[in-house]
């Protein structure tokens, strides 16, 4: 992102912050996190797909800023709640009830074949480097993947989170 661009977006993300204090939580007990993203398009897709599918809130982990444009205006109707790092986050939705989920390739029980409770937390880590945490430190973290069929084993996490949201809404709806 060229720093004028960067700036742009700054001022976008500053002017809808405040009408997302407004924001209501969606019709499901989903919830998004989003660990450490890059402030580019993913997020403000994900926020477009969140409200889209109604989930009741997206939490940002170590995201000071983002380009709500992507999101064609879901960050007015989607409730955003901001960390610093993972550990408050965790210990706030565990303490709600709710089952935190990574999504890692390959990696633990295909979506197609779990049973997620109505009270789930979807983590999305970094486009990069993935999630900011070690799961086994957390033991409300289970592990999911989406299956793939392709060699690159790799979806854009904007896509992904769409998916896992629409699985969310069929088990649920």
């Amino acid at each position: 992102m060229l720093k004028s661009e960067r700036e742009m977006a700054r001022r976008r993300f500053r002017r809808q912050k405040n009408r997302n204090l407004l924001a209501e939580p969606g019709i499901h007990d989903c919830i998004i996190v989003l660990d450490h993203l890059k402030p580019t398009y993913n997020i403000g897709k994900i926020f477009r797909s969140a409200e889209a599918f109604g989930a009741r809130e997206i939490h940002l982990v170590g995201i000071d800023f983002f380009d709500p444009a992507p999101g064609m205006g879901a960050f007015k109707h989607v409730p955003a709640r901001f960390h610093r790092d993972f550990y408050p986050c965790y210990t706030g939705l565990a303490d709600r009830g709710y089952t935190l989920f990574t999504l890692e390739p390959g990696t633990g029980t295909p979506v197609t074949e779990a049973e997620l409770p109505e009270k789930s937390a979807f983590v999305f880590g970094h486009e990069e480097y993935g999630i900011s945490f070690e799961p086994d430190l957390f033991p409300r973290v289970q592990r999911l993947t989406i299956p793939q069929f392709g060699k690159s084993q790799s979806l854009n996490v904007s896509v992904a989170a769409s998916i896992i949201l629409y699985e969310y809404v069929r088990q649920h709806a």
